[in-house]
């Protein structure tokens, strides 16, 4: 029987990839993306699809914007995917393919097959994928499948998402449908978007700082400038 990968087996390949620090206020973001995505690649039940692609792409590119330098966000990523043994190219188009599979849909259309799945044609890859799970006794939850469910929404119609009712009314049937725990998934989505909120103004709080560092550097070096340009005293003959 082959040994299971320990959380510090995943640690230690992702830092074996990305060789880099990872930025102070982003580190618990991906030090959580890392365990939950190891604790489910782990899961007897769990099986990838293409709405917790979405989740985890999304959940990434959004916690982690701003991210400096950029060129290692996709470092990061593919250390993340990599290191539990699989293909952050696959996330990646699976995220857009399920994005694409839902932006012709209206707002009606998508709220009838997240409502009711089964008695859908299976015409749309997203709707597919939906029937799977409603069919499924055994579907692993995951936050992050909530947060592709999500996304899948907010897609379709940007405003809904806003309107914390008609949201939490729309969950609340798919829940059913799919037999998910709709306690579970509402706050999963209440934490995340808390979470985006946070993770938004550090960013702001850090901008601030790292604009204020860059103005007090100009001003020295001005300073200093000015003082090497500025002409040495003549000196006085006896």
């Amino acid at each position: 029987m082959d040994n299971v990968r320990t959380v510090s087996d995943t640690k230690r390949a992702f830092y074996r990839l990305h060789m880099r620090p990872v930025n102070s206020i982003y580190r618990r973001v991906v030090e959580e993306l890392m365990v939950e995505m190891h604790l489910l690649s782990v899961n007897v039940d769990f099986k990838y699809d293409p709405i917790y692609a979405l989740g985890v792409v999304t959940a990434f590119d959004r916690l982690m914007r701003g991210y400096q330098p950029e060129r290692d966000r996709t470092s990061i990523f593919e250390a993340l995917c990599r290191a539990i043994d699989d293909d952050p190219d696959r996330y990646r188009q699976d995220a857009a393919a399920a994005i694409a599979a839902v932006e012709p849909l209206s707002t009606e259309e998508l709220t009838a097959i997240l409502a009711q799945p089964e008695s859908r044609e299976a015409d749309n890859p997203v709707a597919q994928q939906l029937q799977a799970i409603a069919s499924r006794d055994n579907f692993k939850y995951s936050r992050l499948f909530a947060i592709g469910l999500f996304s899948v929404i907010e897609r379709v119609d940007g405003e809904l998402v806003k309107d914390k009712k008609k949201l939490s009314s729309l969950l609340e049937k798919a829940s059913a449908a799919l037999q998910l725990s709709d306690d579970k998934l509402q706050k999963d989505l209440e934490l995340y978007r808390s979470n985006l909120e946070k993770m938004e103004q550090a960013q702001s709080v850090m901008a601030d700082i790292l604009a204020a560092e860059r103005k007090k550097r100009s001003e020295r070096e001005n300073a200093k400038q000015t003082t090497t340009d500025k002409p040495a005293p003549e000196s006085q003959s006896s």
